[in-house]
């Protein structure tokens, strides 16, 4: 029981699951689930109340229980508890003012980072405003390798996403080479097939392979395939350089993806058997967002920002190269408009890198929320000075085999511009010898790389 008294009316709630739910931003998701805040008044009671309880209450008070929840088994067996004890003495309130502290600096926030546990990142982030969770989440650096580094101060990357509504190889291709003249493709070329099937995976695995050797481009490709799909590809002897998977914060939910813990540790081994990194071994790319426990009736009564938290707890133990909050594309049903949208991006940013996992950003709204271009600008500037690993770059925008509006690869371009980031250092190296850049800028496209002759393009995607 939690409780707190303001003007002789004393509030109570039953558990840390109700008062979280209670203290959360306003989103439309928890509202549908009626677990939310019913006014502005009662969210700010609770947030005072949260404030003072201890985060040592976390380690007892799970709000989901450990019998009957996989991913609740994962946080507690696994919780460094060494690593938690330099903050283990304070509350809620007290663990953020530390966070805002100059002691709380990068090496500080990363030897923390093993034990924390997902819930109590998710309690002090409700207490922050947006400038806080900026300002922490900055701090922190998550590197990842495979062909490129990620994560570097300094830099922003970007998946490079050819999505095709036929998975037609010359259109994947065309949207292959618009993205790499504009400096696109360093976190990864990833493509989410139409079909889902390991046949099609395969076929598409092979073509951004032969794309990549053709033109011996430092970069990782990516089918976004079923993991085990994935599975069977690498046994069929498939190029695999990434392993993806959709992931949520409880069992549940990722029962409903198809996946259990163990099947997330075959996609790992899988992955990691081939040996086609060059500079690490980070072989996992996840997938996440706000509202996919309520939408797939998974939620337990938790809220969607909490459980959302619980999935990056859960992807942590992967070790991934990449983890992409697709924070718009659920719709307004779990995100209503652009203030849920943006908050809920800043959130989970500041979430994961507090947790240690290597957080991107797809900054995207679906035609039906109330947002806009304007809304993802505001959005994709806010996560540059927050030190976002990766953004998205689709052609123009629009993804037209999903149907969603992301961040373009003039999008990359600006915000690196504005923010004076570079790619990651191993591709900008080929940017710089292919002519695509030169001295760190764009160069005109009569100096950039050479598109293929029809012969040769027909060659890369036949």
């Amino acid at each position: 029981m939690y409780a707190i008294t303001i003007d002789s009316v004393t509030q109570e709630y039953a558990d840390l699951r109700t008062l979280l739910a209670v203290a959360s931003a306003p989103k439309s998701g928890d509202e549908l689930a009626g677990i939310g805040a019913r006014s502005a008044r009662e969210r700010a009671v609770a947030q005072l109340c949260l404030a003072e309880v201890p985060l040592a209450a976390f380690l007892e008070d799970l709000v989901i229980s450990y019998e009957d929840d996989a991913v609740t088994r994962l946080i507690v067996d696994t919780l460094d508890r060494e690593a938690f004890k330099p903050v283990a003495g304070l509350t809620v309130g007290g663990f953020r003012d530390w966070l805002l502290s100059a002691e709380a600096d990068g090496d500080a926030l990363a030897a923390l980072a093993p034990g924390l546990m997902p819930e109590m990142a998710a309690a002090v982030s409700k207490l922050m405003r947006v400038q806080d969770l900026i300002h922490v989440a900055s701090k922190v650096r998550v590197v990842t390798q495979f062909r490129t580094t990620v994560g570097l101060p300094g830099t922003l990357a970007a998946r490079l996403q050819p999505n095709h509504p036929t998975d037609d190889p010359a259109g994947i291709v065309a949207s292959v080479f618009d993205g790499l003249m504009y400096g696109s493709g360093d976190a990864c070329i990833g493509i989410n097939p139409a079909t889902d099937s390991t046949a099609s995976a395969m076929r598409l695995m092979e073509l951004l392979d032969r794309l990549r050797r053709e033109y011996d481009i430092p970069t990782q490709s990516c089918v976004l395939t079923h993991v085990t799909n994935t599975i069977q590809a690498v046994e069929r002897g498939a190029p695999v350089d990434l392993v993806f998977q959709s992931i949520g914060g409880t069992e549940g939910v990722n029962k409903s993806f198809g996946v259990t813990l163990e099947v997330l540790r075959e996609g790992l081994e899988a992955g990691r058997s081939l040996k086609r990194g060059t500079v690490g071994d980070n072989v996992m790319y996840f997938e996440t967002g706000q509202g996919s426990a309520l939408s797939a009736g998974a939620h337990c009564g938790v809220d969607q920002q909490t459980l959302e938290a619980r999935a990056y707890g859960l992807a942590r133990r992967y070790e991934p190269f990449l983890l992409n909050s697709v924070v718009g594309f659920i719709g307004p049903e779990y995100l209503y408009d652009e203030k849920q949208i943006i908050r809920a991006g800043l959130e989970d940013h500041f979430c994961g890198k507090l947790l240690g996992v290597p957080m991107g950003m797809d900054v995207c709204y679906t035609n039906h929320a109330e947002a806009d271009q304007d809304s993802m600008d505001t959005l994709l500037t806010l996560l540059g000075v927050a030190g976002c690993n990766f953004i998205m770059g689709v052609p123009g925008a629009d993804d037209i085999m999903l149907n969603y509006q992301s961040t373009s690869f003039h999008d990359a371009l600006y915000v690196r511009r504005q923010l004076g980031l570079s790619p990651a250092p191993e591709f900008a190296a080929w940017l710089e010898r292919t002519g695509v850049f030169k001295d760190g800028q764009l160069k005109a496209p009569k100096h950039s790389l050479h598109i293929p002759d029809k012969e040769r393009f027909r060659g890369l995607s036949s």
